[in-house]
Order: C-alpha cells, then sequence, then structure tokens
C-alpha cells in the first residue's frame, strides 16, 4: 500500500469511529517520501502510539481544517506552512503546549502564547546553472537586483506565488525588504526578465540543473540536492537575506488523546527526529543540530539564522490574499 492509500485507509478508520487511546491522528503538509520516514522512526521511538496521518498540499490542508473546524478529526498538525497557521480560524482550533525542548528554540521560531512550534522550516535560493551562465556569458548573481541585469532577459525562472507556498515567501519578503512601492516595482521589472512561473517550488530548481535556463528562483534544498547528485549548479542564497518559511506543529483543542499527541510532538523535537531532518531541510531548528558536511559543501552556513530575511510572519499572513490578488492583476501569466 503507497503512503498516500495508507493516509486516505487511515481517514476512513478514523471517520468510522473515534480514535481509540494510544491512537493519534496527525494532518501535515509534509512531503510524502519524509513523512513515511519520520513516522517509521517514531513508531520505533513510541511502539504503543497508533500514527495516522493525512497528507495534503499547504492550501487544501487549511482548507480541510477549516471545513471540519466545527468536529475536528484530528489531534496535532504536523509541519505545516506557518503563515497559514496564523489565520485566526486556525489559532482558535488550537490549545496552548510547550513540547519538551520547545523553550530552548529561539523565540523567532515558536508562538510567544505556546501555540505552535517549528522544528523544520524552508528558505529561497538561487540554482545557477554553472554551464549556461558561462555559454551565455553572465555574471554570477549574488542578490536580487543581480537578476534585473537586461542579459537575463528569458533566462530567470521562478514559482508561480499564487500556487507555491515557496513563490509566496519569495514575494513577501521581497516586499517586507524594499518596502510596498519599491518591492512592486521591483516585481515588474524583474518580470521582463523571467521565462516562466512554475506552480512548485523545486522545479525551478529542476528547470536550471536541465540546462533549461540560467537562473531557478528556488528552495535552498532542491540546489543542494542537485548539487549532491552531480548537476552542475552553484547554490546562490541572496546576500540581503533568504526569505523562508517555518512548518510549524501544534496541538489541537479537541484532541481525544492529548496524552499521546503531546509525546508526539515531544517527538519531532527530539534529536533522533533532528537527525532525520537533515535529509529533507535546510532550516532545522532544534538546539544542537549541525548542518550535515554535504549541505555545507553546497554552500549552506553552519549557522542558517544569519542568511535567513527577517520576516514577519503576522503581516505575510495578513497581507496575502490582498499580495496574490495583486501579483495576479499586474503581473500574473
Amino acid at each position: 500500500m503507497t503512503l498516500k492509500h495508507w493516509c486516505v485507509a487511515a481517514l476512513g478508520l478514523l471517520f468510522a469511529g473515534a480514535a481509540h487511546a494510544g491512537t493519534i491522528v496527525a494532518y501535515t503538509a509534509l512531503e510524502e517520501d519524509e513523512i513515511a520516514e519520520y513516522v517509521a522512526a517514531a513508531r520505533e521511538a513510541m511502539p504503543d502510539i497508533e500514527i495516522k496521518v493525512l497528507r495534503l498540499s499547504t492550501g487544501d490542508l487549511g482548507a480541510r481544517i477549516l471545513a471540519e473546524s466545527s468536529n475536528p478529526q484530528h489531534d496535532v498538525i504536523w509541519g505545516w506552512a506557518v503563515t497559514n497557521m496564523l489565520d485566526p480560524r486556525i489559532l482558535d482550533l488550537l490549545e496552548p503546549y510547550e513540547a519538551k525542548g520547545a523553550d530552548k528554540l529561539p523565540a523567532q521560531y515558536r508562538s510567544p502564547d505556546g501555540k505552535w512550534f517549528a522544528a523544520t522550516g524552508y528558505m529561497a535560493a538561487f540554482c545557477v546553472n554553472n554551464e549556461r551562465l558561462e555559454a551565455k556569458g553572465l555574471p554570477m548573481p549574488t542578490d536580487w537586483a543581480d537578476l534585473l541585469d537586461p542579459r537575463f532577459k528569458g533566462e530567470v525562472v521562478m514559482p508561480n506565488p499564487v500556487s507555491s507556498g515557496t513563490g509566496y515567501l519569495q514575494i513577501a519578503s521581497l516586499l517586507q525588504g524594499m518596502g510596498e512601492e519599491k518591492g512592486w516595482q521591483y516585481l515588474k521589472d524583474l518580470d521582463a526578465n523571467v521565462a516562466q512561473y512554475i506552480k512548485s517550488g523545486s522545479r525551478p530548481c529542476k528547470a536550471a540543473r536541465a540546462g533549461e535556463y540560467a537562473v531557478g528562483v528556488s528552495l535552498a534544498i532542491a540546489a543542494m540536492q542537485s548539487i549532491e547528485e552531480g548537476f552542475p549548479i552553484t547554490m546562490v542564497l541572496p546576500s540581503s537575506g533568504a526569505g523562508y518559511e517555518l512548518e510549524a506543529s501544534a496541538l489541537m483543542k479537541t484532541s481525544k488523546n492529548k496524552e499521546d499527541a503531546r509525546r508526539f510532538l515531544d517527538w519531532t523535537l527530539s534529536s533522533e527526529a533532528a537527525a532525520l531532518y537533515a535529509k529533507y531541510k535546510e532550516i532545522v531548528t532544534v538546539p544542537g543540530y549541525t548542518p550535515p558536511a554535504e549541505a555545507l559543501a553546497a554552500g549552506l552556513p553552519e549557522d542558517v539564522s544569519q542568511v535567513l530575511f527577517p520576516m514577519d510572519f503576522v503581516n505575510s499572513a495578513k497581507d496575502r490574499e490582498a499580495i496574490l490578488q495583486r501579483w495576479q492583476q499586474e503581473i500574473g501569466r
């Protein structure tokens, strides 16, 4: 049975009746391959807990949680974009819980009221194809401003912010960093050099590594994986700061098994879990975590917080609808 089918089957069992003691249901937007590895490790660490998972994309998961808000069907939210978690309607469904180790997380990785914490996250990066750059006689970009060079016309590909959380965090960080007027002007100027906007956050990197474009504005993890797999890619973290998103977890007020739900949330901040995150994440917030040698060789700094743009997630969440509407009207294609 595939993970997808297992998730659906698990949810079907849940709707057939209330989850029994020892069972928890997690709703998540993490990717299927990482979910499988994490859950296997969690089950080994907590063999007395049955962990059922429903995985949906970030936007679809939010719609599901809101649709079920009068009768929630899950115990925890696990690894979901904090920008979405900050929707007041979602926050109202959460119960404060300080998971074991959460007090040691830097303040920006946890909620002041204890309603959420983030063990992992992802950040923007440029995937630059070295061979195409050389063939086209293009300079190595170091920041967003460099992508306005007319020589990059048709050589930049980006994620569509309407469909991609990665695309939205990139735009949100630019608007926050430059201010609204300069930020929107920059995005319009950049559009002249953008060949296309792709629905996925990782696909621009894949297009660049395939030699279709010089620069794929994407995710750091996609760049690092491409380098590790031998593609002629350089990972560039924007010198003005890389926009990022946190993957937050939380306890539902209505959980029918809060004791085990809390144990699971504790596990997500364990050193054991952090060791698994290294394979899939560029941002791991658990204290004591050190990026693997492969990540460092690809250009990831040992202290990722030094290169992150100071995102205002509250405003990012509040302004999301208006930003995306304006982007569609003035730039989208």
